[in-house]
């Protein structure tokens, strides 16, 4: 009976309805290949989350606008105190209108371009120690998880420096460098590196006696190629996270330490100094725009690069990619 079934199938079947196939040695050596990137597939899981690529837009054009603002026409100076024509007094607290399009503050001093110049300072304040933190918090951590004979020392050198409150850091620094860019900077990089640091180490311990690493090592590959080709890769997405959080946070400590009275100069305009001015201002319902429009720009910031950080985050991991 199933020889006979098989016949009935095969019946059917002619040469006509096969084609055969020709050897091709091209297409023989691309059998293996793949067009695999792993920045490129990222990129491509990144822009699928529509918030964030949007708030990447927003952020890239808010920084562009930064840059450029002073050289539009038109543009007045961040620190001149501009002078009622009529009265010949400082323009004291005008509101907005077509010539000071955010009005001027207290003391007759463009509010437009202060904000913009504050955003300016803020940025780079961030920018700066939030790269500093990822070097030296990248490089310190890594040594620290990988070599074991370097885990007690660097262990010391963080348990002291941790057990010091960070504000007490930047307190100290301000008091005892005169209150400048360089003093802020210098204050937050001191301890700024301790939090990725750890971070890296605690993730490094986890993954450095793995099979592949230990095959690396048994084979005299050198440390430095270790970390940088078995290990950090597999950071990746954690670590811009961290880096991501950095920036916001470091103007977060810039606005903090105005707040206390021990920020920038008032000579030098930044994001902190004009929530702190505002914030004086702020049971004045006419006077609120001086406080609104800082606080907007600086939440704009802060919450984009937060956004951000998580969905670059998430992207990164090669789990998520086709």
């Amino acid at each position: 009976m199933g020889n006979k079934k098989i016949n009935k199938v095969t019946d059917g079947i002619t040469e006509n309805l096969f084609e055969f196939a020709e050897f091709d040695d091209a297409e023989a050596q691309r059998a293996g290949y793949s067009n695999y990137s792993y920045w490129r597939s990222t990129w491509q899981v990144f822009i699928k989350n529509r918030v964030a690529f949007a708030l990447l837009i927003l952020i890239i054009v808010l920084v562009s606008f930064t840059i450029i603002q002073p050289y539009l026409p038109n543009q007045k100076h961040p620190t001149k105190i501009y002078i009622d024509e009529t009265t010949n007094m400082q323009l004291r607290n005008h509101p907005p209108d077509k010539e000071f399009w955010f009005g001027t503050n207290s003391i007759g001093q463009d509010l437009w371009s202060r904000i913009w110049s504050g955003t300016r300072t803020s940025l780079f304040i961030g920018v700066v120690v939030g790269l500093w933190e990822a070097f030296a918090g990248i490089i310190i951590g890594a040594l620290w998880g990988y070599v074991r004979s370097l885990d007690r020392i660097i262990t010391e050198i963080y348990n002291v420096l941790d057990n010091i409150p960070v504000t007490i850091v930047l307190i100290l620094m301000t008091y005892i460098m005169r209150p400048s860019l360089t003093t802020i900077i210098v204050a937050m990089c001191i301890t700024g590196w301790l939090g990725m640091a750890r971070f890296v180490r605690n993730l490094i311990v986890i993954i450095r006696d793995r099979e592949y690493n230990l095959a690396s090592k048994c084979l005299g590959t050198p440390t430095r190629r270790i970390i940088t080709k078995n290990l950090l890769p597999y950071l990746v997405s954690v670590i811009m996270l961290r880096i991501a959080l950095a920036i916001p946070a470091a103007i977060g400590y810039e606005v903090f330490l105005t707040y206390i009275g021990l920020g920038l100069p008032v000579s030098i305009p930044s994001l902190g100094n004009l929530i702190n001015e505002g914030r004086a201002l702020m049971m004045v319902p006419s006077l609120r725009y001086q406080l609104i429009f800082p606080a907007i720009v600086l939440s704009m910031i802060t919450i984009s690069f937060y956004v951000m950080g998580n969905a670059f985050a998430d992207a990164a991991d090669p789990r998520n990619h086709v």
